[in-house]
This record gives C-alpha cells, structure tokens and sequence, in this order.
C-alpha cells in the first residue's frame, strides 16, 4: 500500500492519460461515441465539440474561417484548463508527458547530468516559440506548429498508426534523455507555453503550510519547474504560477504533509484559502 499512496498522483495521472488515449482509439477502432477524433478535434458523447485552443489560434492567424463547432469546442477546452490551473493539461492529459517523463527518470538512473556539459536553455523559450508558432502560422497560411507537433504526431500515431512521426519523438525522447532535463516540455513546447498564460488564475492549485515544513526542499528537487517555488519554507499560501503543471510530485514526496492541492479562491492569489 506505502508505494501506492508515495506514487497516488503518478498513478492517477497515468491512468487519465491512458484512459484518454484508449477511449481515442476505441472511438476510431470500435466507434464507441465517448470521445471520437483526436486532441486538435474531436467530439465528447457524440454532441459535445472538442478542440486544442492554441491549434485553433494558429488556424485563425492564418486567416481562414473557422467552423462554429470548432469555436466552440476551442473554448470549452480553454475554460476547463483556465478553471483547473496551471498547465494541468501538459501532466494529465498530453501523451509526451510519459515520453519525456520516462526520459527524465533514464537520466537519473544512469547519472547523465554528471556525465554530459549541460547546455543553458530558458524557461521562456517557449513563450518565444508560442508566438513564433502564431507568426509563421499567419505568414505561411498553416498551423505551423501543428505541422511538427510531436504531441499530435503521437496522438494520432497511438489513434491511427505511427508512421514516419517516430521519428521526431524519439528525437524529443533523446533530447530529453541526453541534453536538456525537461528540455521539451519545460523549454520548448510552445503548448505549454500557452496553458501556462491560460492558467495563470486557475483555482485547483497547490497550497503549501509554512508552519509544516521542515524545508528539506525535497519538493524542489522532483519539481519538473522548480522556479514556480520560491515561497517553500518562507510563507504558507498557493503555487500561483502559471507554470506550474499540477502534477503532484512535490506532494508525494513531502515527509512533511506541508503540501496539498487545494482551491484557491478569486481574490486570495497568494495567501490562504480560509476554508481550508
């Protein structure tokens, strides 16, 4: 039972990721209604539009006109990860989070940080290459970042049947595996650019103790974007960064109970939640 409850987060995250990926291909494979298309379009119970918001604001730099539907099923994704917080999409539903994760943990075993010259890569590269991806999108009439999207080239591969797609995933894999940790996600995928401006006043939101901690700082070190911690073992109150993916790992690993998810209500960015 410890492992289980030490990995609660992991597993449900999995398991949601999974579960997305499986009701997809159920959808094409056995026309179950659940959810039929894939993440830049699909249907939910078969009324319901679903549409990936930044794909949809590449489209429109483009100029062309964009079906109601797919307006539609844009903003109901958009509200339902503004409400969650955070980049929640980019832990618990984008299926590169398992590749990049399983490139991360590889990285630790076998040491590479010690090994290999780290290469200096920002955090706010993203930002640059989520309006590059808006720019080239409106100068070459495509969705740009679409075209070479390894999060949609996976989808649809595990959905449709991989073709040459592998390829660039096994080169975000080895990117992540040999020369910058989190160098896809936590770098340079400009989705994750965009959930974290989307999130930035999410409510579900990590909330920590000051009075519980005992300032291992074991959080900061499983933390896939350690900067959005700078209030550890200073004050108690919420992880308002946008960036910040709602993943659970600093919780887990806390000996201390200091943190927690919980609802930050509108008007309390930083400080306590009074009912908690």
């Amino acid at each position: 039972m410890a492992p289980i409850i030490r990995n609660r987060f992991l597993l449900l995250r999995r398991t949601v990721q999974a579960s997305v990926l499986l009701l997809f291909v159920a959808g094409n494979a056995f026309g179950w209604k659940v959810l039929q298309g894939n993440l830049s379009s699909s249907r939910l119970l078969d009324s319901v539009p679903l549409a990936d918001p930044y794909a949809l604001l590449q489209v429109l730099f483009t100029g062309t006109a964009v079906a109601t539907d797919a307006l539609i099923g844009g903003t109901v994704v958009l509200l339902v990860f503004a409400v969650a917080g955070g980049r929640t999409f980019c832990a618990w539903v984008c299926p590169m989070n398992m590749v990049t994760d399983l490139a991360e943990r590889l990285r630790d075993a076998g040491g590479i940080d010690r090994r290999l010259p780290a290469m200096t890569l920002t955090r706010q590269t993203r930002y640059w290459v989520l309006g590059l991806g808006l720019v080239l999108s409106a100068v070459l009439g495509i969705a740009a970042f679409e075209r070479i999207s390894p999060i949609s080239m996976l989808h649809r591969g595990v959905i449709f049947g991989m073709g040459a797609g592998w390829t660039l995933i096994a080169a975000v894999f080895l990117f992540d595996l040999a020369v910058v940790r989190q160098g896809f996600c936590g770098h340079l995928c400009p989705l994750g650019g965009f959930y974290a401006v989307v999130g930035r006043a999410g409510l579900v939101r990590v909330r920590h103790r000051e009075e519980q901690c005992s300032r291992c700082m074991r959080c900061r070190d499983v933390c896939p974007e350690p900067q959005v911690l700078p209030l550890i073992g200073k004050e108690s109150g919420f992880i308002t960064s946008g960036e910040c993916t709602n993943c659970g790992k600093c919780i887990e690993v806390c000996p201390d109970d200091a943190l927690l998810f919980g609802m930050r209500m509108p008007g309390t960015p930083t400080g306590e939640h009074k009912g908690g």
